[in-house]
């Protein structure tokens, strides 16, 4: 089944419905194929990654930290830098 960008963006929830179905889902920008959405089961997928050497298992558990780094801090308000960033 195809789908333009814009009525994907529009219904997304009901298109991710539809693949969590089975169904596959061709995203097409004006009328040019561009993406294909499937269902994913991730956990046979990341097993078979791993046998196949794709991806390895992490050596630590432990999730890293940010302690030590500084903190940014603004000295405006950040809706103004974003502004002076999109002229």
């Amino acid at each position: 089944m195809d789908v333009p960008v814009s009525t994907l963006r529009a219904e997304l929830a009901d298109w991710i419905d539809r693949v969590r179905r089975g169904e596959e889902v061709v995203v097409t920008d004006r009328g040019t194929p561009v993406a294909r959405l499937i269902a994913v089961d991730s956990t046979p997928l990341l097993e078979r990654l791993t046998r196949e050497g794709v991806l390895g298992r992490p050596r630590r558990t432990a999730r890293p930290t940010a302690s030590g780094a500084p903190r940014a801090r603004a000295d405006r308000p950040v809706s103004e830098l974003v502004g002076e960033q999109r002229r």
